[in-house]
């Protein structure tokens, strides 16, 4: 049984550095592939945000004495090259994909719309939404929030390399207990850093899910869509 039909999966630039600390790392790409196929074949509808931290981020380079509005743009292309990268894994593995992105660079992808988005989705096909929101100032969470929401996703699906949200970093403090479940206004209570709090403040006013969970290990993310209760939900 699949207990979400359409999702929105968010991933970090820096998750596919891999173990090389930098950049994309091919078997990482590579596993990420092979999970998302795996939904795929359920029939899920699968759209994907990342990040580009692992190229370039813009508050990165803000810090270094760069133009805040020059220094997103460049996070922004950024994540597209990471966009660009993910595609020809998918399709590698025979998964038709289509990319869109908040900023249009012809002829590598088209300019985001909900229309389309949504009638690539209709078909099948995977929709990699890259480029952010196609606006300085706002992250890929705000993105991922965002596209979420256009697309009436029932889900956003945030991968990271821990199994939930915990009381306090799981990988610094070994007493850190982990939620199964939260509302929003106890997470926000609880000063809990799940996205950045304009994301937070979109998911929350719009009523979608966000469930965090280890993205890393494999076969999560089928199990996710089918109904088992591992990662956090904040509902």
């Amino acid at each position: 049984m699949i207990k979400f039909k359409r999702i929105l999966l968010k991933l970090s630039g820096e998750a596919l550095e891999g173990n090389q600390g930098y950049g994309i790392d091919p078997v990482r790409l590579a596993d990420y592939a092979g999970e998302i196929k795996s939904v795929v074949a359920e029939g899920v509808q699968v759209a994907i945000v990342i990040g580009g931290g692992n190229i370039f981020r813009g508050l990165a380079g803000t810090s270094n004495g760069m133009d805040r509005v020059q220094g997103d743009y460049m996070g922004m292309l950024a994540t597209v090259i990471n966009s660009m990268a993910l595609q020809a894994a998918l399709e590698k593995l025979g998964i038709q994909v289509k990319l869109l992105s908040g900023i249009a660079i012809n002829p590598i992808c088209e300019a985001m719309s909900r229309r389309k988005a949504m009638g690539h989705l209709a078909k099948g096909q995977v929709v990699v939404i890259a480029g952010g929101t196609g606006n300085p100032y706002f992250t890929t969470d705000s993105a991922s929030a965002l596209r979420a929401i256009e697309i009436d996703a029932d889900a956003i699906f945030k991968g990271t390399r821990v199994d939930g949200i915990y009381t306090a970093d799981p990988e610094k403090d070994a007493s850190a207990k982990k939620y199964s479940t939260l509302t929003f206004d106890e997470a926000y209570e609880k000063g809990l850093k799940i996205m950045d709090l304009t994301a937070f403040t979109l998911c929350r006013e719009n009523k979608m899910p966000i469930v965090v969970f280890n993205m890393n290990q494999p076969g999560n993310l089928l199990k996710l869509i089918q109904g088992e209760a591992i990662g956090t939900m904040v509902s």
